[in-house]
């Protein structure tokens, strides 16, 4: 089992309150993401989580037990950082065995469990070696294998891809998912890349300024976004935002069609003011009655400069409160007052 519940859990450093009484439940066998941008709190969490750090107040408690005081090594969990952290001393296989030492595992039993975490890795050939002889990418496979190898029920990863290209990071999503199905733990994952977290998390914990702004899967915080700040960090390019007098309403630029004529009520005139051309489709920046609009269309439209029409798919209108908060139950005043906005712009 590896549930982590996180109760009422505060950070302050000096009069900075860096997390801001925290409640989350991790499930176990998830594969949680802490999605944020840098600052929110969410590698703070981590740390407390892992036993780095020490909280103000509130406790953390690991299937039932409390462990808010117990020691990193006593609280059954492995950590995995963003800058490796490997011993550049020792050779591949060392790293992965030094935790089972202080342990004082038996050899017999330590060298299979290296020989299994680095054949689960692929870098069984690569043993040998020190970790300045390895690229980026074999270097954080080998500080997988060092966390796999202690069989913990909770791993934690900071930003564990954050110094590799856009190619091995793509590589090592697949890889790390893969793991998450083959160890049969919870991964709980730091992060401030949606695209890493919309594809590897079973659950999305968006955080901003110390607090939980939405909890969910990738596809409830994408598509019932809590918050104009949810609607507006998920998603690329960012969702359109645009104030109608004492709300908001946000409508994604893949949901914005762009065509030679008006579809229904929803249909605005618009003029191309530049566009970025990405192979299957076409990113439109958008001059408009309704300030810029961005739209991303599908490369078979082939408009490149002049005037078009712009139409709002209905349903995937999203509708936002003065506060920012998202607006529940029935929208109809809301659309009604949308469509008056548009039929002037039409």
């Amino acid at each position: 089992m590896g549930k982590i519940s996180i109760e009422n859990i505060t950070k302050d450093f000096g009069k900075t309150k860096i997390l801001k009484n925290i409640n989350l439940t991790v499930e176990d066998r998830s594969f949680t993401i802490l999605l944020g941008p840098s600052g929110c709190g969410k590698s703070t969490l981590l740390r407390i989580i892992a036993g780095l750090e020490e909280p103000t107040s509130g406790d953390i408690v690991m299937d039932d037990e409390n462990i808010t005081a117990r020691k990193p090594k006593d609280r059954n969990v492995a950590m995995v950082f963003q800058n490796y952290a490997l011993y550049p001393n020792m050779t591949v296989s060392r790293n992965v065995e030094y935790g089972l030492k202080v342990r004082k595992v038996k050899k017999q039993e330590r060298n299979l469990l290296v020989e299994q975490a680095l054949a689960q890795v692929e870098l069984s050939s690569q043993a040998a070696k020190l970790p300045s002889q390895m690229s980026g990418g074999q270097r954080q496979r080998v500080a997988l294998a060092r966390a796999l190898v202690k069989r913990p029920k909770v791993y934690l990863m900071d930003e564990p891809l954050s110094n590799l290209d856009a190619k091995l990071r793509t590589q090592m999503r697949f890889e790390l998912i893969d793991m998450h199905k083959n160890v049969s733990s919870t991964f709980l994952y730091v992060t401030h890349d949606q695209i890493e977290a919309m594809s590897m998390g079973t659950t999305i914990v968006l955080m901003n300024g110390g607090v939980i702004e939405q909890t969910g899967t990738p596809q409830e915080i994408y598509e019932s976004p809590s918050s104009l700040f949810v609607a507006q960090f998920i998603g690329s390019p960012s969702t359109n935002i645009i104030k109608i007098q004492n709300f908001y309403i946000g409508i994604r630029p893949e949901n914005i069609l762009v065509s030679d004529s008006a579809e229904n009520d929803f249909s605005i005139k618009a003029s191309i003011r530049f566009f970025e051309h990405l192979g299957s489709e076409t990113i439109y920046h958008l001059d408009s009655g309704l300030d810029g609009l961005t739209a991303k269309s599908p490369h078979s439209f082939e408009k490149r400069q002049g005037e078009v029409f712009v139409t709002f798919v209905k349903d995937k209108i999203m509708f936002f409160d003065e506060q920012g908060l998202a607006i529940k139950g029935d929208t109809t005043i809301y659309f009604n007052e949308l469509k008056k906005v548009m039929a002037q712009l039409l």
